[in-house]
């Protein structure tokens, strides 16, 4: 007599699976929910068997490109939705390496979709943390909006300014985000941290000019 086959059981972490995925079904830009997902599909992926020999690609799926391929699909899923800025923060940081522009545009779009500033604070950091300061830079003076958005977005326009060498352009957003970016603390307390750097910065430019 034949067994029927049974199924597979669920993973051990399918329960925690099913509540951060509820979560980005509320918000998409879940920042915490999305990290954790992502963390375990980029396990499961790397867990994956490697492929029958017989089959059409013989060598195993380099695990690394196995994960990212899984973390694509997981931003691209969540990027469809109309309020999802988060997951094109995600996809652009993937494709950064491969596809610059298409990195570049997929900030934008987020940029877009959400205009508080926090999409532009993930952007700009990201670029900075890859070593792209004028990218970085120009992604900021193309959705920057003093008086209406985070301060902490001001602060990293400033900072990709100094990271380009671009001293002028460093204080006249300083003197931007000083100037329009309303009269909370926040902004206060920024603006006079960046202060020396930018006086710093000026300095050096100054001392090489004589």
């Amino acid at each position: 007599m034949t067994e029927r086959p049974t199924s597979a059981p669920p993973p051990p972490d399918a329960a925690t699976e099913a509540e951060l995925r509820a979560r980005l079904d509320d918000d998409p830009n879940d920042v915490q929910a999305f990290t954790r997902l992502a963390e375990i599909v980029r396990r499961r992926a790397a867990e994956v068997a490697h492929p029958d020999p017989l089959s059409a690609e013989a060598e195993p799926v380099p695990t690394t490109r196995a994960e990212d391929t899984a973390h694509w699909a997981l931003a691209e899923e969540l990027a469809g939705r109309p309020h999802g800025w988060y997951p094109l923060i995600e996809l652009a940081r993937l494709s950064l390496d491969d596809d610059k522009e298409g990195a570049m545009r997929r900030l934008g779009a987020a940029c877009e979709r959400e205009t508080d500033g926090k999409a532009l604070i993930e952007g700009i950091r990201m670029l900075r943390a890859a070593h792209l300061p004028a990218d970085a830079l120009g992604l900021g003076v193309g959705h920057w909006s003093p008086a209406e958005q985070d301060p902490e977005a001001g602060r990293q326009i400033v900072e990709a300014a100094l990271d380009a060498g671009r001293s002028g352009e460093a204080r006249r957003h300083l003197t931007d985000l000083a100037e329009l970016g309303g009269r909370s603390s926040a902004t206060a307390r920024i603006v006079a941290e960046l202060e020396p750097f930018v006086a710093a910065a000026e300095a050096d430019v100054d001392s090489t000019a004589h």
